[in-house]
């Protein structure tokens, strides 16, 4: 019974362990740029989890053909697609961000600069 739930859904168990891995990497570290890695850990478990729940058991592909009738959706594909361009374009503009964090306070532990903020 137990085996069963997890060899089925597997993929929920991958989503729910990444996402409380990048969860706890935002919330525990002060480093700016393992926020940022914690950040994509996250976003990468919610992937996962759509494009688990887009798939159909038993489905083909959308394309109708004789013998066919169960077809699985391909719009949580297509809106993954479009979610990974938007998280590489926030990783970047936050790695830029953190690159000019670290030319301004000589530091990118957030701990560091809110002392170096609270001196000024």
């Amino acid at each position: 019974m137990i085996s069963a739930l997890i060899n089925d859904l597997y993929a929920y168990w991958i989503s729910v362990l990444l996402m409380m891995a990048g969860l706890y990497i935002v919330i525990d570290h002060s480093n700016l740029f393992k926020k940022l890695v914690g950040l994509n850990i996250f976003q990468t478990s919610v992937f996962i989890m759509f494009i688990a729940m887009g798939k159909v058991d038993g489905g083909t592909a959308p394309i109708i053909e004789k013998g066919y009738t169960v077809f699985s959706n391909p719009l949580p594909h297509v809106l993954i697609l479009t979610a990974i361009v938007v998280s590489i374009a926030t990783t970047s503009v936050g790695l830029a961000l953190v690159v000019k964090i670290n030319k301004h306070y000589q530091s990118v532990d957030e701990q560091e600069i809110e002392k170096i903020e609270l001196q000024e």
